[in-house]
């Protein structure tokens, strides 16, 4: 918010309610620099369970997730798992290893996250990723009127890419979790979760509730 960006927030309480109360600065200029956003009805109270249920969406409106600092049983590992269940890059900074809040950085990094310095080795990863997003989005912003169309030639041209063509080929109009579209593709999640985005956005796809893809 200092450097003028927008913050999503994403609430373990009702939206009438701010936890911990000494937030409520924050949460005020949060509204006005973003949006505060919560599953739950309001009045709902800060409940414990409330929370680690709440970060699958903080990682789900994400394009990726950065743990800066994490202890072996801290929350932050929850929405991390989340992330990558939804196909979502994981990056961790790596500490010292006499710091217990970087012991949960480097398990991550053991697992498969990668492992980032600065920020221009997350913009190198998510760079191509955002700038494509960031264009469909503004398309579609400019006709909010009219659904969103896919001339035959722009999926043709998507699909002669070998990689799009073997997913196309893996998805039926049956639904289809991601896990078994990255057994069947042999492309990493990564790859999977980019181009199936992209194949979204062009109305190719459809995303069931389940998290399962099925072809449009």
């Amino acid at each position: 918010m200092d450097a003028g960006g927008l913050t999503i927030a994403v609430n373990g309480t009702g939206l009438d309610r701010v936890y911990p109360a000494s937030s409520h600065a924050a949460a005020q200029r949060i509204r006005s620099q973003g949006a505060m956003v919560s599953e739950l009805p309001l009045g709902s109270p800060p409940k414990r369970q409330h929370f680690p249920s709440r970060n699958r969406i903080i990682s789900g409106l994400s394009l990726a997730v950065l743990v800066v600092e994490a202890g072996l049983n801290s929350g932050t590992l929850i929405t991390a798992r989340k992330a990558a269940e939804q196909g979502r890059d994981v990056f961790a900074l790596p500490g010292s290893l006499n710091n217990p809040m970087a012991k949960g950085c480097h398990r991550l990094i053991r697992e498969g996250a990668r492992l980032v310095e600065t920020t221009a080795d997350i913009m190198q990863e998510l760079g191509p990723v955002a700038a494509e997003l960031q264009m469909e989005i503004r398309q579609r912003l400019e006709q909010p009127d009219e659904p969103p169309r896919t001339p035959a030639g722009d999926v043709d041209n998507l699909l002669d890419d070998a990689d799009y063509h073997t997913v196309w080929e893996a998805l039926g109009y049956d639904p289809k979790p991601v896990d078994t579209i990255i057994e069947q593709t042999r492309l990493s999640a990564r790859e999977i979760s980019s181009m199936l985005l992209m194949m979204e956005l062009k109305g190719m796809v459809k995303k069931h509730a389940s998290g399962c893809y099925v072809r449009a």
